[in-house]
């Protein structure tokens, strides 16, 4: 079956295609060469004035998991907010903070979203994370495996075992959980915490290891840059939230010296302590390190305004936090001797001092940082806010008036804190279309993704152009996932399921395991072989297949 799009303003960043009328032809899911003359068209969309753009890619936003079943449970409240009704085509759902895996993926649809990256895939719980992914319909997945706190890799560190030794775990750990990335949650912070230790900098010792988040940043960004992985090492750094955290967050960007690495909702380690109540925007600094630094990317985590609730592998942090949950009630949890996890609801308020300043200092970055494909957009779903709200963000960023209206409307305190009114960039479309997707499926390590050329995955999203940008990219006209209609003026027609994305580096699985059966023996409450989730348990039932991704081959060992 052929299908043809026709006369589209395309936007197709990993091209250099901004803005180009082009037609686009679709066959068997994927995206084709013009045929032959004589080939018969079976379907045919007329898309003249509409834009065209790969389908979105939101690479960092908690779907699956324990803490994401967490908040669902403690926020029956959020139940009733934002229902999937049951139609010809969906099935019922809930929630909007927290919402259920069928109503997550719907909603991501209707937005022009094809694909999600959950951040934080505890290994040791990756086999109901996957199946729970697996259970949110239309968009593809995949996860980024958290280590640095877990026991087996910090007794490695301490042991000063060699990088070869630390990069076949790493690799061990992806085959394992079934990942397509390396995440890790306040260095050495999470097992901190365990030994009574409330807050870790940079270059502070662990009690028990006696050693540095720092060490923890740099054998694991060294680990994944030589085993090839596309996507950086994930970085959740030490001291989130806390004031003053900026001076940590510029220091970790030179603690990997050299490597790759991504630092994740980074708005919320870009905080100051200047003015009379000690807080204040560090973005200004951010920037320009994110400028300069050319391994670095980050994604924004951007707050904004409303109920939201907050959940976290990082359970030091959230601690510290719990007495601001908005409704009063938390959880605080270990899990078993890999990590931990944190669930506070909490609600921004603008009028609020501190959260008014995060909302500048998010979008500060934003439009501080120059290179929109090391820059990306992200609300940390849920944690600042649920990505619902993507449409109000990308109108922010690319409609000053807009957005001038909006600050002054905040706390006048936090008003005179901020310069916010006084950067005058807007995005482009182009520039949206870099962050939201070309950008997005490069940092991953999506090749055939992100893109609207010969043989990508024909993920396509139409919009009409309209000056209102939240209204634009609210609803779209269409949605092509793997070149099925799935969505049409913003809802779902038909629902598909799509891939788990994955990569498996190459590594010594008799040296390592060795090793680790033996530890599991001794410590774990589970085989070995269990912890290991197979493709066949993703693809079981037919919900998901998994993809392998391309690595890019195990480098040389760096002197």
């Amino acid at each position: 079956m052929l299908i043809k799009l026709t006369g589209g303003t395309v936007y197709d960043p990993a091209h250099q295609i901004d803005g180009k009328v082009m037609d686009i032809y679709v066959r068997d899911g994927r995206i084709v060469e013009r045929p032959r003359d004589g080939e018969p068209v079976s379907q045919e969309y007329d898309l003249r004035g509409k834009v065209v753009m790969a389908g979105a890619i939101d690479m960092h936003t908690h779907i699956g998991g324990g803490k994401v079943n967490i908040a669902r449970t403690m926020l029956p409240e959020d139940h009733r907010i934002d229902p999937t009704v049951h139609t010809e085509f969906c099935r019922s759902g809930c929630g909007h903070a927290a919402p259920s895996t069928l109503t997550t993926g719907y909603r991501y649809a209707e937005m022009g979203y094809t694909a999600g990256f959950e951040p934080a895939l505890l290994p040791v719980n990756a086999r109901q994370s996957h199946l729970e992914m697996c259970d949110t319909p239309i968009i593809d997945k995949g996860g980024y495996a958290m280590i640095g706190s877990d026991d087996f890799f910090l007794r490695m560190l301490a042991a000063k075992q060699d990088q070869n030794a630390i990069n076949d775990y790493v690799a061990w750990i992806m085959h394992a959980s079934q990942a397509i990335g390396i995440k890790v949650v306040n260095p050495g912070g999470i097992s901190a915490f365990k030994f009574n230790q409330r807050a870790l900098d940079l270059d502070e010792q662990h009690a028990h290891y006696q050693i540095s988040p720092r060490e923890v940043l740099k054998a694991l960004s060294r680990a994944v840059h030589e085993l090839g992985v596309p996507h950086p090492l994930h970085v959740h750094g030490n001291n989130l939230g806390v004031p003053g955290n900026v001076e940590t967050t510029l220091k970790t960007m030179g603690a990997v010296e050299g490597f790759p690495v991504h630092l994740t909702h980074i708005q919320f380690h870009s905080y100051g302590t200047e003015g009379d109540r000690k807080f204040s925007s560090g973005a200004a600094a951010i920037a320009e390190a994110l400028n300069k630094h050319k391994n670095v990317s980050a994604d924004v985590g951007q707050i904004l305004f409303g109920q939201t609730v907050t959940a976290s592998g990082d359970n030091m942090r959230q601690f510290a936090n719990a007495s601001h949950a908005s409704p009063k009630k938390s959880v605080i949890m270990d899990i078993e001797c890999d990590a931990g996890c944190g669930v506070v609801p909490f609600k921004y308020k603008d009028q609020n001092f501190v959260n008014a300043l995060q909302w500048a200092i998010g979008l500060e970055i934003f439009l501080l940082t120059e290179d929109p494909w090391r820059i990306f957009l992200t609300t940390d779903h849920p944690n600042g806010a649920p990505f619902t709200s993507y449409p109000h963000l990308i109108k922010l960023l690319m409609d000053k008036s807009f957005r001038n209206d909006m600050f002054t409307k905040l706390n006048l305190d936090a008003q005179a804190m901020s310069t916010l009114n006084s950067i005058e960039r807007e995005y482009s479309l182009y520039e949206i279309a870099i962050m939201t997707r070309a950008g997005a499926a490069r940092l991953v390590g999506l090749h055939d993704r992100g893109h609207l050329g010969v043989g990508a995955g024909a993920d396509i999203t139409v919009y009409t152009d309209n000056p209102d940008r939240e209204a634009m990219f609210a609803k779209p006209d269409y949605v092509f996932k793997d070149g099925e209609l799935v969505v049409r003026n913003g809802e779902v027609v038909k629902v598909t399921w799509g891939s788990t994305h994955t990569v498996k580096p190459e590594f010594d699985r008799a040296g390592i395991e060795k090793d680790l059966k033996k530890y599991f023996d001794t410590y774990h409450t589970m085989n070995m072989e269990h912890f290991k989730v197979s493709a066949d348990e993703i693809s079981e039932g037919g919900h998901s297949r998994v993809i392998v991704q391309e690595c890019k081959g195990r480098r040389e060992k760096t002197a």
